[in-house]
């Protein structure tokens, strides 16, 4: 890209010399240009011989002044014929009880001046107490506006219609104008947010009224206000018989004042500067436009080259070089990951619009997309800032990348190239089990056939993770609200970013305890060793919601018992089942399949995880348990039934008639948080 450097440095002095080679000047020879910030373009001008008479400027201390008065100018504006000024704003302040007053009654002639009041100006009167006055100095005509209130809730924000800020049209012809301010009840019921009054012309372009122009109000001191300025008292045809006295000069054309008699000149199309002075319209415009778009054009490269920069630095930011590694060591036991671009997944969410969001939790933001082919994904947007999220990041991407299972949420690709990594799913329309369990207006909205359905399901996604993927994978993480569901209510086991890959020479693993409160392994809380059983243990809590409809936590049941799992062991023990079952799931269920299920919910809950069964032995069994449920008339299933039943029977049905024939032990609360 060195080429492209020294060639943009050769455009830049072309450019240079281009630029000073057309350059019009806006004031006569010999005249100053501009007063402070303030260019001052003929006909107007500074001092003898450089205006056109009634345009002098007088510069003071680098301000423009005009006329006696010394009103100051803030911009002139040759195209549009105005010149913008300062004007005093009128102010009318009152102590607390309503005793004392300060005020002031500004005012400002324009009579003599070859300036009219623009149209565009409107007389504003501001207050919650206020009456504004604008008087005509030489008719002695008066206009104006109230305004009352009592609360700045009641006051409309962006407009002024009345409520704490009125405005009126100003008569034609005004030449000037004394502000003069009035208040009903020197501000005494109002004075806590208002306790002044303001009035003052100004472009309705200008002023934007809310609560807060109140104290804005106070702190400035003037108010800028459009003036008309026009060449003469002439139209273009009387004007331009004039020979030399006619103002608009080569390459210009003549316009009629809008407002009163005169006109102003403009340069034609395709020309640009100054159309009083002479040669001062010039063209030129398609040479500095080549030279534009070659400018252009270079910029774009050198942008494309920093915005390929950018996506390299953030792939190796976001991991691109260790997802790389974990990939590379797969040895093709793995199925392959697409990665997705920036370009492509902005277009899928129209630049990750508000509207595309589909939900948003500690970990990041997921939003709705459409690939070019229709095919509607989720994304994930991680919240990432350290680099141990950036391993978990990976991990979920190298996790998924070894399933292939109907239950398990498919990993479509990733995207490294962004400021924040991004996971593309497939997209499972119906959200997550959790809030189709404990939304609003959702309770009882699943039948006992559904329910066990989804529960063998996930039983069945979480048995092949630990024992029929290419590598076995402990979740960590198993619960309800990561467990989503689509157009068919078929469960999607999802966020694999705790999840961890075991070798199968090893039991289990240790580190930092992660997971959420409810559904956490008690032994893996005190030991830190987490195995496929501490799975099973938050599996047991998700059957558990599906059961009785309630939340693994809950603040309105007793201290003792918030933990979900605790209260459902304690029900089983005392022999009350039914009373904390959904009625739907009651109404539904014959005594003796609710009793085999909750039994096995207690069997997956037990605090030793020996005692716990395997996810492929509590998959088997909740088939077991669906079909029987399905088809309980049918002989031939009769002896599976009563055989999957017979453990079941003895140990819950007991435990409903206030035997205790159990041997786990209430759990104690714990608090741990992911």
């Amino acid at each position: 890209m060195v080429w492209a450097a020294a060639l943009l440095l050769q455009l830049a002095s072309l450019l240079a010399k281009f630029e000073a080679a057309t350059v019009t000047p806006d004031s006569l020879p010999g005249c100053q240009a501009k007063c402070g910030n303030v260019c001052i373009p003929y006909p107007f001008g500074i001092g003898e011989g450089c205006f056109v008479e009634g345009f002098d400027i007088t510069c003071n201390d680098s301000v423009p002044y005009v006329g006696n008065d010394n009103v100051t100018v803030v911009r002139i504006d040759l195209t549009e014929g105005q010149l913008v000024i300062n004007q005093y704003k009128a102010f009318d302040c009152y102590s607390k009880d309503g005793k004392n007053r300060t005020h002031n009654n500004p005012f400002i002639r324009i009579a003599g001046l070859p300036y009219k009041f623009s149209d565009r100006n409107k007389f504003v009167s501001v207050g919650c107490d206020t009456l504004g006055l604008l008087v005509d100095d030489e008719s002695g005509l008066q206009t104006g506006c109230f305004s009352l209130c009592n609360r700045t809730s009641n006051i409309p924000r962006g407009t002024c219609a009345g409520i704490g800020c009125c405005q009126t049209p100003i008569p034609k012809g005004l030449m000037g104008f004394t502000v003069g301010m009035g208040s009903f009840y020197n501000h005494t019921n109002c004075w806590e947010f208002n306790p002044c009054s303001y009035g003052f012309l100004a472009d309705e372009g200008w002023f934007n009224f809310s609560a807060s122009s109140f104290l804005d109000l106070s702190n400035r001191t003037y108010v800028p206000v459009t003036l008309d300025w026009a060449i003469g008292n002439q139209t273009c045809e009387e004007a331009s018989t004039n020979g030399t006295a006619f103002a608009c000069k080569a390459n210009s054309r003549c316009l009629n004042s809008t407002n009163g008699s005169g006109y102003l000149c403009n340069c034609l199309d395709g020309f640009e500067g100054n159309p009083y002075i002479e040669g001062g319209c010039q063209g030129g415009a398609l040479g500095l436009v080549f030279l534009i778009v070659l400018c252009s054009w270079l910029c774009w490269i050198n942008k494309k080259r920093r915005h390929i920069e950018l996506k390299e630095k953030f792939f190796q930011k976001n991991g691109g070089l260790l997802f790389q590694q974990q990939i590379s060591s797969l040895e093709g036991s793995a199925r392959a990951t697409r990665m997705f671009t920036m370009e492509e997944l902005e277009m899928a969410t129209d630049n990750y619009k508000e509207s595309h969001i589909l939900g948003q939790g500690g970990a990041g933001t997921v939003y709705k997309g459409i690939l070019p082919d229709q095919t509607v994904v989720a994304i994930k947007k991680s919240k990432i800032v350290n680099d141990d999220e950036i391993e978990q990041f990976i991990n979920e991407v190298v996790v998924l990348s070894h399933i292939n299972h109907r239950n398990v949420v498919k990993l479509l690709g990733c995207c490294l190239e962004t400021r924040v990594p991004l996971l593309v799913y497939e997209f499972v329309p119906n959200g997550a089990l959790s809030h189709r369990i404990h939304g609003e207006g959702r309770k009882a909205s699943l039948s006992l056939e559904s329910r066990l359905r989804i529960a063998a399901e996930i039983a069945g996604a979480l048995a092949y993770l630990h024992s029929a993927a290419s590598i076995p994978i402990i979740h960590r993480d198993v619960k309800s609200s990561n467990v989503l569901l689509d157009d068919n209510y078929t469960a999607k086991v999802s966020d694999f970013g705790v999840s961890r890959l075991v070798p199968f020479d090893r039991k289990g693993l240790t580190s930092l305890v992660r997971g959420t409160f409810g559904y956490l392994d008690p032994e893996y809380f005190l030991t830190a060793q987490f195995t496929d059983k501490s799975d099973v243990y938050s599996f047991g809590v998700i059957l558990v919601e599906l059961l009785t409809g309630e939340k693994p936590v809950a603040s309105t049941r007793s201290v003792e018992f918030r933990n979900l799992a605790m209260h459902f062991q304690s029900c089983l023990k005392d022999g009350r089942l039914f009373s904390i079952l959904e009625d739907r799931v009651a109404d539904e269920g014959s005594p003796e399949l609710l009793a085999a299920v909750a039994e096995l919910a207690k069997r997956c809950l037990s605090l030793m995880r020996e005692e716990r069964p395997t996810m492929k032995e509590v998959a088997m069994e909740l088939e077991g348990l669906r079909r029987f449920h399905q088809h309980p008339w049918i002989k031939e299933n009769e002896e599976e039934g009563e055989l999957l039943l017979k453990g079941a029977e003895c140990s819950t049905t007991n435990g409903m008639l206030g035997e205790d024939n159990s041997s786990v032990q209430v759990m104690q609360p714990f608090d741990i948080m992911r």
